[in-house]
C-alpha cells in the first residue's frame, strides 16, 4: 500500500518550505519590489518560480534551493528547469548541464510572455469562455429552465474557465 496522494503532496509542500527557508529566501536581497515587498520566490503545487532583477542574483537564488534540496536528499531536475528574462541572457549551465532559456512559460495555466504582454492570454480566455457559452446555448435558450438557474450555470461553468490562472 502506499501513500496517499494528498500526504504525498502535503510532504512535498513541506519539504519545499523547509528547503525556501533554509535556503534564506525571506532574507536574500535578491528578488523584485513588488508592492514594496521583495518578492523572489513563487510556489504553486510542485512548481517553484524563482524571481531577480539580475542575472546573477538568479543564479544566487537557484544554487542555494539546489544546495539546500540535496543536503535532504533532492536533486534539481535541470531539465524541468527553464529561465525566462525580459532582456537578454547568457547561456547558463548547472553542474554542466545546460539550462533551457525561454521566451515564455505555463504558469498557473497561463501563458506568460517574457515582455509581460498578457492580452494574448485575455483574449484566448474570453474565446473559451465564449465556446462555454456556444455549448450551452441549447440550455440558456430553452423555456423550461428557470432564469436563475441559468446565471447559476454560467456562473458555474462559463466564468471559472475566463479567470483561470488569471492570477497569473
Amino acid at each position: 500500500m502506499g501513500i496517499p496522494d494528498h500526504l504525498t503532496c502535503l510532504l512535498r509542500n513541506l519539504y519545499a518550505e523547509y528547503i525556501m527557508r533554509n535556503a534564506g529566501l525571506e532574507e536574500a536581497q535578491a528578488g523584485m519590489k513588488i508592492a514594496g515587498r521583495n518578492i523572489n520566490n513563487l510556489r504553486h503545487a510542485d512548481d517553484t518560480t524563482l524571481k531577480a532583477e539580475r542575472e546573477e542574483e538568479l543564479k544566487s537564488l537557484l544554487m542555494k534551493v539546489k544546495e539546500e534540496s540535496e543536503k535532504v536528499g533532492l536533486k534539481l531536475n535541470i531539465q524541468k528547469t527553464k529561465i525566462m528574462a525580459s532582456g537578454p541572457i547568457t547561456s547558463w549551465e548547472i553542474d554542466k548541464e545546460t539550462v533551457e532559456t525561454v521566451s515564455d512559460l505555463i504558469l498557473g495555466g497561463s501563458k506568460v510572455p517574457a515582455d509581460g504582454d498578457c492580452s494574448h492570454e485575455i483574449k484566448r480566455r474570453l474565446l473559451l469562455g465564449r465556446k462555454v457559452m456556444t455549448n450551452l446555448d441549447s440550455i440558456l435558450k430553452s423555456r423550461d429552465i428557470t432564469l436563475p438557474t441559468k446565471v447559476l450555470l454560467v456562473k458555474a461553468m462559463a466564468f471559472p474557465v475566463v479567470v483561470y490562472g488569471c492570477e497569473s
